[in-house]
């Protein structure tokens, strides 16, 4: 009875309908007695006048004695005058006020029974009409038809189904929507890798064609293009690479073996993979901060998305320069920057960077748009997040934040 609204609201008619015809019956019942009680002491009243006037010397007391007497009446008497006082009135005008009284009494009993039919009919015909609604909605659910707002404020049973196939509606919508969208998203990545691979590609395949129609190449010109296959080759596995890892995030195929390590470990490791890049630029990258502060994450995801934020800095930074890294702990987050003093990235850039092949206008030729976008999945997978702050010619910092 908790949630059935509707089914109270019946009740509580039905309810004040009974109550109503029982005082109704009670008044009506004690309208009928005195009315026999009328009628009879009216009679009976005749009759003791009738009496006294021909016998004035009877013993009044006698008689209203006699009246009120318990003993059996005989029947013999009333036979004599053909009245059988076992099936019918002695006096006749109670009979006729018992005809009307029984019609009067069939005529309420029909309204209750009427009134109470009404009630419960339409108690029901709401509910029906509700589960017919609530039906129509659901084939139009499955009709993929999802612009429906059929959220109810009320309680009931059936208001709270329709709540519940509300949420369902919406979910659905959703789940439909980011179908829509996860498959444009898919179209727009193949596209995107086609074009990312078709470009490597054709280059190799010149220089390939070139170093095979020219035996006679002299020896620098060939190395050189072997140094660019070698380069374009490393890109596109590069690509691929983060192409796989980031499709195993995107579906949670991916296991995180979570431990506690310290900040200090995580970034020196990721140093320690981009250490190659910094020699060939001349960067210096330092590092700053409370070797005891720890995270609990998985170290080797969170290795690679530190590492391809440090390629990015490199990658902007100008020669002989440098990358701070500074790291700090408090009761809410784990926190760290990544700072540097390069060309920094355009204003207009800013809100794209981590989208998958996005590329600014200060990127490199070489870069692939994608070392960001990995970066910040894995992030955010470890209940963290990353926010970048830049100016074009100052710098750019990265700020990541592991939540506790």
């Amino acid at each position: 009875m908790k949630n059935k609204v509707e089914l109270k609201k019946a009740l509580v008619k039905s309810a004040f309908v009974i109550i109503f015809t029982l005082i109704l019956f009670g008044v009506y019942e004690l309208y009928a007695y005195k009315t026999y009680t009328r009628n009879f002491n009216s009679k009976v009243a005749s009759i003791i006048t009738n009496i006294i006037e021909k016998y004035p010397d009877i013993d009044k007391n006698k008689l209203i004695e006699e009246i009120n007497s318990e003993a059996d009446i005989n029947a013999d008497i009333f036979r004599n005058y053909g009245i059988d006082i076992e099936e019918e009135a002695i006096i006749i005008k109670n009979d006729k006020c018992f005809e009307i009284f029984l019609i009067i009494s069939l005529v309420m009993l029909f309204a209750f029974s009427i009134t109470l039919l009404v009630i419960f009919l339409r108690y029901n015909s709401n509910k029906d009409k509700e589960l017919k609604e609530i039906t129509r909605y659901i084939e139009d659910i499955n009709n993929k038809n999802y612009r429906l707002d059929i959220s109810d404020n009320t309680e009931d049973e059936l208001s709270i189904l329709k709540n519940e196939v509300y949420k369902t509606t919406i979910m659905l919508k959703e789940s439909a929507e980011n179908s829509i969208k996860d498959k444009v998203n898919l179209k727009d990545s193949l596209s995107d890798i086609s074009h990312q691979l078709k470009t490597p590609l054709a280059g190799i395949t010149v220089m390939i064609d070139d170093i095979l129609e020219n035996p006679d190449m002299d020896e620098n010109t060939r190395n050189d293009f072997i140094k660019n296959i070698k380069r374009q080759i490393v890109n596109i596995n590069f690509l691929i690479n983060s192409l796989l890892k980031l499709s195993k995030l995107d579906v949670n195929a991916i296991d995180f073996i979570n431990r506690e390590e310290t900040l200090k470990n995580l970034i020196n490791k990721s140093v320690e993979k981009v250490s190659i890049l910094c020699e060939l630029k001349g960067i210096k990258i330092n590092v700053y901060g409370n070797s005891e502060n720890k995270i609990y994450c998985d170290a080797k995801w969170q290795i690679e998305a530190i590492t391809n934020i440090l390629k990015n800095a490199i990658e902007h930074s100008n020669q002989k320069s440098s990358i701070d890294v500074y790291f700090e702990q408090s009761k809410m987050y784990s926190k760290i920057v990544i700072k540097d003093y390069g060309v920094g990235i355009a204003k207009e850039d800013l809100p794209h960077i981590f989208e998958r092949f996005y590329k600014g206008k200060n990127s490199s030729s070489d870069s692939i748009g994608i070392g960001l976008a990995l970066a910040k999945s894995i992030i955010e997978k470890n209940n963290g997040s990353i926010d970048v702050v830049s100016e074009e010619n100052k710098g750019t910092q990265f700020i990541i934040k592991y939540f506790v």
